[in-house]
């Protein structure tokens, strides 16, 4: 391919680069949207309602927290997208409020609904005067020993309030003081007390009435905990007068700043650096304190005061009940009808994994490509599995990104270690949230005799990269197997999650995964491959170089398209390069399910782009780059990689190449009949916002996770 480059004609600006933090709000909308949508099971929609304020936590704690530094240091530079720190933050204070009010109605018109089904979330006020008294036993016995109220006065400093805890503030008066409701402010005291966090948000109310009463109709019946401490506070102040109570809910910055904790002398171990990082996580600075629409405005400017927020910036009063991530548990509830129909996956290939030791034959047969969570993840767990136990094999190396709480993968490479067998794996202990059960699987490895590296020499970058090797004596030689994803080592999500996962025995790949271990454990900071695109290092100039490839058979008259499907889109040089190629002629179709900097349809610069982002079932997770004038070998792509400036400069990503025709053209299918979705899809409009795709009147309906489900390649047609 030409080594011939092309200077971007289009410079990025406010007029045609959405802001990352506003396009991730954009996402949520089309979240919430599902949580709305009559056709979708109602306790999925309680789910979905869950995802957006998880996402919401999130998003406070990790990506707001840089603009409030930035303003701290008075730095005022901006992205292309033109907003300072400070504006950007007072347009994300309108439109998650925005957000947060239609996810409270949601919230009320789903709970609504569920009464009909009865499931119940019911005040305690409401209760029977029997139920009453049960509720008061049960907080008596099983919550008031473990509250700890904490007065602020004088002589005692206001309480820490840890991230994501959620409290009750109190003011108290003496009954000497109240003289019939009439009381001197001055006289009051403030106390916080805070919502035990290893209790359910949600209490039985079926539980509590078995135990402490008799109660018929509670089954799937609940009150919120807090609700039920704050009808008790008699108990915790005797002889005291409770005057007011609200809730209210605190998030902190919680993003570990390694780099920085990196250079503290007294940490000069990895392991070390990341409990560090967690010990101080819950006292980050405050980013968003959330109170009820009910809270007195003493109540509230003492809050403010305290934590140090600035009210038109930090401050959200919203409706209901506050942290609704905690509808989770009401998801969990045992009620299949309100939920979506179980769906069991097919194994890829017709794989038969009923006799041991057949799989490595069926790779040496074929390239196996599966699709995730249409297709089982038991081959990939089954590959570690047989590696583990076979005696022929002599190594086998993993990188672990996140692998969940109870992984039969990691339990399998500690067997494989019992059994004699080199084990090297690289744990990336800097996965966001997952910090503290990798440190727990990297010990636990460690103990076994396996090799554990953390990160690459002199790189300071996160290993992001999907990728197994398993290395077995064949004759009188050694043979490789390989198996490379767009997703994590985690079965829990691979039910939930698309993906793609190949497994192989191609040599060249095989050579480039050697090569890319020995410079994920070792030192060889000039190592090079003939097929993989690796990050840092090649991956950002091979995909311009694609790009460009596409946009000069474009500008000699060929055919050419680009078609990529992503989590989310943010490079700025991509995105230059993708406007040019529009320009030049090149047809551009983005499947983004998240966030996305650029902006299709405008004229002169994205004319040819077309955006759409599926929200379904299925949290759409795949990776795939499809260069229509590629060499063969080039034309088609899947990995770990988005096209964001973390992926592409500060992590170690692997994309892999689809060499199998009978393959590609499974994968262009699965692209296809993404393009043709017509169901819980939307378009991307040229001012940054989605529209909801609908489908003409004559039009067939195009669920494309649907699809999937009945046929993991999607329908048969090509884009």
């Amino acid at each position: 391919m030409s080594e011939e480059t092309v200077s971007p004609k289009i410079q990025l600006n406010p007029e045609n680069f959405t802001n990352r933090e506003l396009s991730a709000l954009e996402f949520n909308r089309r979240v919430l949207a599902l949580a709305e949508e009559a056709d979708v099971p109602l306790l999925e929609r309680v789910k979905f309602l869950a995802i957006v304020a998880s996402n919401l936590d999130e998003f406070f704690m990790v990506r707001v927290p840089s603009y409030h530094e930035k303003i701290k240091r008075g730095i005022s530079t901006t992205r292309p997208d033109g907003y300072t720190p400070i504006q950007l933050l007072a347009e994300i204070h309108r439109q998650v409020h925005d957000i947060l009010q239609r996810q409270r109605g949601a919230v009320q018109q789903t709970l609504l609904e569920l009464e009909q089904h009865n499931i119940f979330i019911r005040r305690v006020e409401e209760l029977p005067s029997h139920l009453r008294e049960a509720v008061r036993a049960y907080f008596y016995e099983e919550i008031f020993p473990v509250l700890t109220p904490l007065a602020a006065d004088h002589a005692r400093p206001f309480p820490f309030i840890s991230n994501l805890s959620l409290n009750l503030g109190v003011y108290v008066i003496s009954e000497e003081h109240d003289r019939d409701g009439h009381y001197d402010p001055d006289d009051t005291d403030f106390v916080r007390i805070k919502v035990p966090e290893d209790m359910a948000r949600l209490v039985s109310l079926d539980t509590v009435g078995n135990k402490y009463s008799t109660c018929y109709d509670c089954q799937d019946s609940f009150v919120w905990i807090e609700d039920l401490i704050a009808d008790n506070l008699d108990l915790l102040f005797p002889g005291m007068k409770v005057l007011e109570v609200h809730p209210f809910r605190v998030v902190r910055d919680a993003d570990i700043d390694y780099e920085h904790e990196i250079d503290a002398e007294e940490l000069d171990d990895i392991s070390e650096i990341i409990q560090a990082g967690l010990r101080g996580r819950k006292f980050g600075s405050v980013t968003r304190l959330s109170v009820p629409e009910s809270i007195s405005q003493r109540m509230l400017d003492r809050l403010i005061y305290e934590l140090e927020v600035e009210k038109d910036r930090d401050v959200y009063v919203v409706g209901g009940a506050l942290g609704s991530s905690a509808l989770f548990q009401l998801y969990d509830l045992d009620r299949p009808a309100l939920k979506y129909p179980a769906f069991v996956p097919r194994l890829a290939d017709n794989l038969d994994l009923s006799e041991p030791g057949v799989l490595f034959d069926a790779i040496r047969e074929r390239d196996i490509l599966m699709h995730h969570p249409y297709e089982s993840f038991l081959p990939v767990e089954e590959f570690f599995r047989l590696a583990a136990r076979d005696p022929q094999v002599v190594a086998i190396k993993a990188t672990l990104y996140r692998v969940g709480k109870n992984s039969p993968i990691v339990r399998a490479l500690m067997e494989a270690r019992d059994n004699d067998k080199q084990v090297a794996v690289l744990v990336e202990l800097k996965a966001r949230f997952d910090e503290e059960n990798n440190l727990e699987w990297a010990r636990s490895l460690e103990e076994r005799g396996v090799h554990v590296t953390y990160g690459v020499e002199k790189l300071p970058v996160k290993t992001h990269a999907k990728i197994a090797m398993v290395v077995r004596k064949e004759g009188d030689g050694l043979r490789r197997y390989i198996h490379l994803g767009t997703g994590n080592y985690n079965a829990s999500t691979a039910r939930l999650y698309t993906d793609l996962g190949l497994l192989t025995d191609d040599k060249e790949i095989a050579e480039d995964a050697t090569r890319l271990f020995n410079r994920l454990t070792g030192f060889a900071p000039r190592t090079t491959y003939k097929r993989l695109l690796v990050a840092p290092e090649y991956l950002h100039p091979t995909l311009v170089a694609l790009v460009e490839n596409e946009m000069r058979a474009a500008q000699a008259g060929k055919p050419a398209r680009l078609i990529f499907k992503m989590n989310q889109l943010e490079e700025d040089v991509l995105i230059e390069k993708m406007y040019e190629a529009s320009n030049a002629g090149v047809q551009i179709d983005l499947i983004i399910r998240g966030l996305c900097c650029l902006r299709p349809g405008i004229p002169g610069v994205s004319e040819n782009i077309r955006v759409r982002s599926i929200i379904g079932r299925f949290l759409e997770h795949t990776r795939i780059y499809y260069f229509q004038n590629a060499p063969e070998n080039q034309r088609l792509y899947a990995g770990s990689a988005d096209l964001m400036r973390r992926n592409l400069y500060n992590r170690v990503e692997t994309v892999f190449p689809i060499l199998d025709p009978r393959l590609q053209r499974r994968v262009m299918r699965i692209l296809a009949t993404d393009l043709r979705s017509n169901h819980t899809t939307w378009a991307l409009k040229p001012d940054g916002t989605y529209a909801r795709i609908e489908r003409g009147e004559d039009e067939p309906l195009i669920d494309s996770q649907m699809a999937y489900m009945q046929d993991s390649a999607g329908l048969d047609l090509m884009p």
